[in-house]
């Protein structure tokens, strides 16, 4: 086993980002949502008729082939994914990579919740760290008093 030749897994979801490139918000969402139903197609042969069909069960209201269409459709201006399609969409295709685009406008990444014990952990030690420089500095000063 070469242990050089070992990548960590990726952690944060998100596409690359080249996926959803520049330009409007709009435009990379449409960006983004064309390559979650591309990577549908191409892995699990699943067509934008399915995905409609997928996403109307999962909302409980009927979602076009031709909304699908326009929400990827930077020239649709007047058409934008609502955030709970854009959920659900996440849901039926499995589409974790989707879930990186908003934190990461904000300044933040999505991690699974797996994670959140490790990250916890360490926030933990970093402070205990600061606590500690901070409680031997007040000690050197309580010492040179003396």
């Amino acid at each position: 086993m070469d242990l050089l030749a070992w990548e960590p897994p990726q952690v944060a979801a998100g596409y690359a980002p080249t996926v959803a490139g520049r330009g409007s918000i709009d435009s990379q969402i449409a960006r983004l949502i064309s390559q979650a139903l591309r990577d549908a197609a191409d892995e699990c042969d699943v067509s934008r008729s399915d995905v409609a069909a997928m996403l109307s069960y999962d909302l409980g209201r009927p979602v076009s082939e031709d909304m699908l269409n326009k929400w990827t459709s930077e020239a649709a201006t007047g058409h934008r994914i609502p955030l709970d399609a854009f959920c659900s969409l996440v849901k039926v295709l499995k589409a974790k990579e989707l879930l990186g685009f908003i934190p990461n406008l904000l300044g933040y990444v999505a991690v699974p919740e797996k994670y959140a014990d490790i990250i916890e952990m360490h926030l933990i030690e970093e402070k205990t760290r600061d606590l500690d420089a901070r409680k031997q500095a007040l000690s050197s000063r309580l010492k040179g008093r003396s």
